[in-house]
């Protein structure tokens, strides 16, 4: 464990509790529904789209793997747009990453309630639902005003409990596969190719926000790329063993609503069903907790470079965090679950998240040149190939977007461009 002089927090996460923080914020609460809305999508054929997604993504994934090997601070996308491209670029990746974060921690806090209401009804409404969207809020908040180690303990926890009954509803159900359900005679539907790319590829997302806490990784240039890999590799043999039970236990997947909890039904009963709910929630939990462990990160950056008030880039003297930070996006992801306000702000996660991925992969063109003789540093096969591939896939999925997308994040980008004229100078 050692000081980063830069920001005055303390590097003491190691390699692999990087690695169970980025699975987590990866796996969330969609997994437990993805099997049944791509099956509807596309039928027996999801099962190799996820595989390929798994792969598609690996393409960004690598260029966020090649940039973090270039740095050893907090900023995640925001830092690579701002090194390759200057300050003006740089803010606009980091707002709407910000922007993302704080919608992010409001919508998982209202699913928290609503899974948590599949068995305890009367959390779905009044005070009850107050109390789980306000109580898990204020306990994340806690645990990161406390300290990173606890922070990431309490990440690294909550990925063993969102992975364990994954992995009992794969290693019990794939006794019960039935061959006949992964295939069908009839052709594989093409009107939602668009929207099926979507909605799989960013089943993967959320890797992009690893990067935001590196000046609290104890070696991140080389732990991060590691983590990142290793996570992608994870990830995607999960999500495909997942859709292959699914589709080879449930008949009717299709028109699932619960599509894990009903297949689990079929060959383990109610036990295993309840297990499989409990793990949406602890699902959705352990998603918020690297949303509000991250979503600071990128606000102390920002503030360290004077963009917001200077208050924001004080460090706690004791806990060494940037707890000002963190009740800042508390206090405001639980006004928006409150008031679902979130609801108009997530318009921008598909946008704003393309965005960041084509703002990092451009960047890596520019730092792969400038970084070239670099020791230690990552280096991608085939030189600017694949930063060239991911930026192609974004495009591709910027324009499967909708308007109503498209119109939100530039109104987003609009007012970042404002907020950017009033930059204070760094450290004033």
């Amino acid at each position: 464990m050692s000081d980063d002089g830069r920001t005055g927090t303390v590097r003491a996460v190691s390699r692999w509790q990087i690695v169970g923080l980025s699975i987590n914020d990866v796996i969330g609460s969609g997994i437990y529904l993805l099997p049944a809305t791509a099956a509807a999508l596309l039928g027996p054929a999801s099962l190799w789209a996820v595989l390929l997604a798994g792969f598609a993504v690996a393409l960004l994934v690598l260029c966020y793997a090649q940039a973090a090997s270039y740095f050893d601070q907090p900023g995640g996308g925001y830092l690579y747009a701002r090194e390759a491209f200057g300050p003006f670029a740089g803010f606009e990746v980091g707002w709407m990453l910000l922007v993302t974060r704080i919608s992010t921690a409001a919508s998982l806090s209202n699913g928290l309630a609503e899974a948590v209401g599949l068995f305890w009804p009367a959390a779905r409404e009044g005070a009850a639902r107050v109390f789980v969207v306000a109580g898990s809020l204020g306990l994340l908040v806690l645990i990161n005003v406390l300290g990173v180690r606890t922070a990431a303990r309490a990440g690294v926890a909550l990925a063993i409990g969102k992975l364990l009954p994954l992995l009992l509803f794969v290693v019990l159900g794939a006794f019960y596969v039935d061959p006949s359900l992964l295939r069908s005679d009839a052709p594989m539907p093409v009107d939602h190719l668009g929207e099926a790319a979507l909605l799989l590829l960013f089943a993967y997302a959320g890797f992009e926000n690893l990067p935001a806490a590196a000046g609290e990784y104890r070696n991140p240039r080389r732990d991060v790329p590691f983590a990142l890999l290793t996570m992608i590799v994870l990830v995607t043999i999960i999500y495909f063993s997942v859709q292959l039970v699914a589709l080879g236990t449930l008949p009717g997947i299709a028109q699932s609503t619960s599509p894990l909890a009903e297949a689990s039904a079929q060959f383990g009963g109610t036990a295993l069903a309840l297990i499989l709910t409990v793990g949406a929630a602890i699902s959705i939990l352990g998603t918020n907790s690297n949303t509000v462990m991250m979503g600071p990160r990128y606000l102390l950056a920002l503030s360290q470079d004077g963009y917001g008030p200077r208050a924001l880039s004080a460090i706690h003297p004791r806990f060494r965090t940037p707890a000002r930070a963190v009740l800042l996006l508390g206090a405001i992801a639980l006004v928006l679950a409150l008031t679902g306000s979130f609801k108009q702000l997530a318009l921008l996660s598909v946008v704003a998240r393309l965005c960041t991925y084509i703002g990092t992969a451009v960047s890596v063109l520019v730092l792969q040149k400038r970084h070239r003789g670099r020791e230690g540093a990552l280096h991608l096969p085939g030189g600017p190939l694949i930063p060239l591939a991911a930026i192609a896939l974004s495009l591709g999925l910027l324009a499967s977007a909708s308007a109503q997308n498209l119109i939100a994040a530039a109104i987003a980008l609009a007012i970042g461009a404002v907020i950017y004229k009033f930059r204070r100078a760094p450290g004033a």
